[in-house]
């Protein structure tokens, strides 16, 4: 079984601060099972967007899979928006995480694939 979405934004929000990097929600979705993005500003003018593996890519239920947007190149913020809305047309209930490091660090670990 998959933590809850609103579990794992709470926890992924603690680990960005025990790295010290700021990290908020900015758009809250459904607390059970809402898909999550996260958007890392490079501070740069650019910003690195991750959203949620395919469904297909899921070899285990209960691990969140993440994939780059946008080939993984960085990308400026007026882009990431426009995809993020559309991608909130299709699921009302996702959530966006905004990040701010230079460094590009997106705290996801071994979840991150390339899809």
């Amino acid at each position: 079984m998959r933590l809850k979405s609103g579990i794992w934004v709470s926890a992924y929000l603690r680990r960005c601060a025990v790295e010290n990097v700021p990290a908020i929600v900015v758009r809250r979705g459904h607390a059970e099972a809402g898909a999550i993005f996260i958007a890392v500003d490079r501070l740069d003018g650019t910003l690195n967007l991750y959203g949620p593996a395919p469904a297909g890519l899921a070899e285990i239920d209960s691990e969140r899979l993440w994939v780059p947007c946008f080939d993984g190149q960085p990308t400026g913020e007026e882009k990431v928006n426009t995809y993020l809305a559309r991608q909130a047309e299709f699921d009302t209930d996702l959530w966006v995480i905004a990040v701010e490091d230079k460094q590009g660090r997106h705290f996801l670990g071994e979840g991150l694939t390339a899809a």
